[in-house]
């Protein structure tokens, strides 16, 4: 049997016999309008066509229509040509079990997303105008693994002034998020026979099933005020670390931990994964400086646009150390996976126009005012609830009061329409912090936020009216037994005062709530 296409106005592919070639054909054209293939109303080439395309007899062509006309198959109309016939019903097919599609949340306080609403359309577009209308013809061939060398010396240009990275172009590798750069070094890892990696306690489940994948055990490292504790690595060939704003606890990792750290990596040939997710959103401080500087041979350096930018353009970049750059290379050129060479040309055009650094400057500011309302908002209606990790990123932690559950607050907020996350989501083992949610403000719209922040607010007055109720009785019966008011004098005062500087070791003369007035002129000119 030879398998023949017709292709004069409508492809159709046709499997015709060697013998009996007018049979054949009125079959594969049956064939062809009752699995759907020819649909009702389709229109048939003219026998001439047809048959000069399959190179039979026109009288073989023309049999075979007047057969399925006669038949019902077909519609014919002197000078109008031939058709499937309109109003023979389509086959159905069986039916398929599809998961249902579970709706959007009306409201988003998860953290992880940016406001995709504020990504720069018009500044992208023209910074695409204007790399494509002077980009040599080369860049559109297959790519360089590492990236386009354009974007990879922009990058380490600006990685250089931002974030104090210690790297020149030719180390930078441009993949396709934190994610994406992981596996690449796990990959790596696996490769030199490491068998474990650190991880802080607290963090991304997905980070550690993409370790895991790769066949490192995980050692979780606990994670207290003053970031992650070094104090037995262990086995580890490497430690996964966010250094300048832990996530989700929002703590930076102490001075004197970066050392202790830095010294196990150079004293033990291990490999420091810095991921700096969202390090150039800080507010009441200067930015704490890249990790990698301290040890560029130990420390490979991760950044992505999917904080500053958009997730969807799945643009990141690794600063590789040498000893590392040509085993990273290998297993990425290996994969095949590269980033589109359009948009690197895009964003490298807008790093060195100045773009950029103007969307992350009016974005931070954004930011800021969001995470300001959020304080204010628990200040005003849950008092009980203390928010820490607000110096810098896209989240806050706001911790519950003990007996207080995150499934129950989760599941009130749904009822509302909020979505929220729980602390307990994102822990490795035994939980080592009280409950807590981990709230992000920068993913809902500009219009949706008001109301998302009116309806936590509720979940936790709501929460605090029963906390509020039983220290009333609690109080009622101290005094009905004689006891004194507990107040200044007492040394087991405890006010729950939301605005005491308790000496948070995070935010250090900051405390737990955000200086509220006005913005550092550093800040403002950065």
């Amino acid at each position: 049997m030879k398998k023949t296409w017709a292709n004069s106005g409508l492809d159709l592919h046709l499997d015709l016999p060697s013998s009996r070639v007018r049979a054949g054909l009125e079959t594969a054209l049956r064939d062809a309008v009752r699995d759907g293939r020819l649909y009702p109303g389709s229109r048939l080439p003219p026998s001439r066509v047809l048959a000069a395309d399959l190179g039979i007899a026109r009288n073989s062509v023309a049999d075979a229509y007047g057969q399925l006309v006669a038949e019902g198959w077909l519609t014919a109309r002197t000078g109008s040509g031939t058709w499937v016939t309109p109003h023979r019903p389509r086959p159905q097919p069986a039916p398929v079990a599809v998961p249902e599609e579970v709706a959007p949340p009306r409201y988003d306080l998860r953290p992880g997303v940016p406001d995709l609403g504020t990504f720069p359309r018009r500044a992208w577009l023209a910074a695409a105008r204007a790399s494509l209308s002077s980009a040599p013809d080369q860049v559109l061939g297959y790519p360089d693994p590492r990236g386009l060398p354009r974007l990879r010396t922009a990058l380490a240009g600006y990685l250089a002034r931002v974030r104090g990275v210690s790297v020149t172009g030719d180390r930078i590798i441009v993949c396709s998020g934190f994610a994406h750069g992981l596996a690449l070094v796990c990959q790596v890892l696996r490769a030199r026979s490491a068998t474990a990696i650190g991880i802080e306690h607290y963090g991304h489940q997905a980070y550690r099933r993409i370790a895991e994948a790769h066949g490192l055990r995980l050692l979780a490292l606990p994670v207290d005020g003053h970031g992650a504790m070094p104090d037995d690595l262990g086995p580890a060939a490497a430690v996964v670390l966010t250094p300048a704003h832990q996530f989700p606890l929002g703590v930076t990792l102490a001075p004197q931990r970066r050392r202790a750290i830095v010294e196990w990596a150079t004293a033990s040939a291990g490999l420091v994964i810095e991921d700096d997710y969202d390090g150039e959103f800080r507010y009441d401080r200067q930015p704490v400086g890249a990790m990698q500087a301290l040890a560029p041979d130990h420390v490979v350096y991760a950044g992505t646009a999917s904080k500053s930018l958009a997730p969807g353009l799945r643009l990141g970049w690794l600063a590789v150390p040498a000893p590392l750059l040509d085993e990273v290379i290998a297993v990425k050129e290996a994969a095949g996976a590269h980033a589109n060479s359009l948009d690197q040309l895009t964003f490298a055009e807008l790093l060195t126009s100045g773009g950029y650094d103007r969307q992350i400057r009016h974005a931070r500011l954004a930011y800021r005012r969001r995470r300001d309302r959020l304080v204010a908002m628990v200040r005003r209606q849950a008092p009980q609830v203390e928010v820490t990790g607000i110096a810098a990123g896209l989240q806050a932690l706001l911790s519950l009061p003990s007996g207080q559950s995150e499934d129950e607050i989760i599941a009130q907020a749904a009822a509302r329409g909020l979505a929220v996350e729980g602390l307990a989501s994102y822990h490795t083992g035994d939980p080592r912090h009280g409950p807590a949610l981990v709230i992000g403000y920068g993913r809902p719209a500009d219009h949706a936020f008001t109301t998302a922040l009116a309806r936590l607010g509720a979940v936790l007055a709501g929460r605090a009216a029963p906390a509020a109720a039983a220290a009333g009785r609690q109080r009622g019966r101290r005094e009905s037994e004689g006891c004194p008011e507990r107040g200044k004098g007492d040394p087991e005062r405890d006010d729950g005062d939301p605005e005491r500087d308790d000496g948070d070791p995070e935010l250090g003369a900051e405390g737990v709530v955000p200086f509220l007035g006005r913005r550092p002129k550093a800040d403002i000119d950065s």
